[in-house]
C-alpha cells in the first residue's frame, strides 16, 4: 500500500482543511495512507523546506505538496527532484523544479471574474480598496492583477487604498480596520481569500460601516456569510477537488499511469443566487469523476 506525505503552508486557513477532507477521501477509496504536515509559523517557506527535507529523509512514496513561497522553497524542492520522490503540486506553481502534476485554477482570471461581479453593482464612481495575501505567495500577485484588470474596466472608479492582510484572519481584520480608519468614504472592498474577509467581516461591524465586500476560496464560512447578506460573493477555489485530484493524481503516477501535467479547474462563483447550493461542510461533498476532469480541465502529458 502506497503512502503519501501532504505538506501545505499553514494549518490556519480552512480551505487547506478542505484539501486534507478530499484527499482522505480519495486515499480511503483507493487503498493508499496519507499524514500532513504543515509550518507552525503559517506560510513560512523556511518550516516549510525543512518539512520537505524530513519527507526525504522519512522516504514516502510520493510528497503532494503546496508551496508556501515563489522562490524559497525551490531548493527543497531540487532535492525531492535528487531524491528521486515523485512530486505533485497543487494551489501554487512554482517556476522550476520537476513535477509529476500540477492541480489549480487561474488566479488571476478568477478573481477579474469575481471584482467584475461585484464593481458592476456600484455606483459609476465607486471607491475600492483590496486586501492582499502573502507577499511572499505565488497567488497573491495573480490575484492582485485580477483585480486590477477588472477595475480597470471601469473608468469612473477608483481604487484608494491597499493592505496586506498577509492570507490570515487576524491581519485580514488589521488590514480592513486601516482601510476603514483611512477611507470614511469606501464603497467595495475585495480580499484575496475568504479568511481574510472573516476577519474584515469583523472589522465592518466594529466600525459599523457597510461596504461591500467578496473574497475568493468558497470556503463554509464564507458561503454562510453569503447566505446572511454579509458578503457578496465568494469564488470558489475549490481545495477539496484539489486535494482530491491532488492525491488521485499521485496514485495513478506511482501505478504506472501517465497523468496530465497540471489540471486547471474552472472556479465557480457562489453568491447570493446559488449559495444555498454550496452550504454543505467538506465532509458532504464529493470528489470530482477523475476521467471527466482530465477530458475537460487537463493538459496533457509531456510525450
Amino acid at each position: 500500500m502506497e503512502h503519501l506525505r501532504i505538506i501545505l503552508k499553514n494549518h490556519t486557513n480552512p480551505a487547506y482543511g478542505g484539501a486534507l477532507v478530499g484527499a482522505r477521501q480519495v486515499a480511503q477509496r483507493l487503498g493508499c495512507t496519507i499524514d500532513h504536515r504543515a509550518p507552525a509559523t503559517p506560510d513560512s517557506p523556511q518550516e516549510q523546506s525543512a518539512l520537505v527535507d524530513e519527507a526525504i529523509a522519512e522516504r514516502p512514496d510520493a510528497i503532494v505538496l503546496l508551496p508556501a513561497h515563489a522562490t524559497e522553497v525551490n531548493g527543497a524542492i531540487a532535492r525531492v527532484n535528487a531524491a528521486a520522490i515523485p512530486l505533485v503540486l497543487f494551489v501554487s506553481e512554482p517556476s522550476t523544479g520537476h513535477w509529476a502534476g500540477f492541480i489549480g485554477s487561474d488566479d488571476t482570471r478568477m478573481a477579474a471574474s469575481l471584482a467584475h461581479h461585484v464593481l458592476r453593482r456600484l455606483r459609476p464612481d465607486a471607491r475600492v480598496a483590496f486586501i492582499d495575501g502573502h507577499p511572499g505567495s505565488i497567488t497573491t500577485p495573480q490575484r492582485r492583477r485580477g483585480f486590477e484588470q477588472a477595475l480597470a474596466q471601469y473608468p469612473r472608479m477608483r481604487l484608494v487604498d491597499t493592505a496586506c492582510g498577509y492570507y490570515q484572519h487576524a491581519p485580514g481584520r488589521e488590514a480592513a480596520l486601516q482601510l476603514l480608519d483611512r477611507q470614511p468614504e469606501l464603497d467595495a472592498i475585495l480580499s484575496a481569500n475568504d479568511l481574510m474577509a472573516m476577519g474584515a467581516l469583523e472589522a465592518l461591524a466594529s466600525r459599523q460601516r457597510a461596504v461591500a465586500l467578496a473574497s475568493i476560496n468558497g470556503t463554509p464560512d464564507a458561503i454562510a456569510a453569503v447566505r446572511a447578506g454579509r458578503l457578496v460573493a465568494t469564488a470558489s477555489f475549490n481545495t477539496h477537488r484539489f486535494g482530491c485530484l491532488a492525491v488521485e493524481m499521485a496514485l495513478r503516477h506511482l501505478r504506472g499511469e501517465r497523468v496530465p501535467r497540471r489540471i486547471d479547474l474552472v472556479p465557480d462563483l457562489i453568491d447570493a443566487g446559488n449559495a444555498a447550493d454550496w452550504d454543505q461542510p467538506y465532509e458532504q461533498r464529493s470528489c470530482p469523476d477523475w476521467d471527466q476532469t482530465v477530458a475537460s480541465a487537463a493538459e496533457p502529458a509531456a510525450a
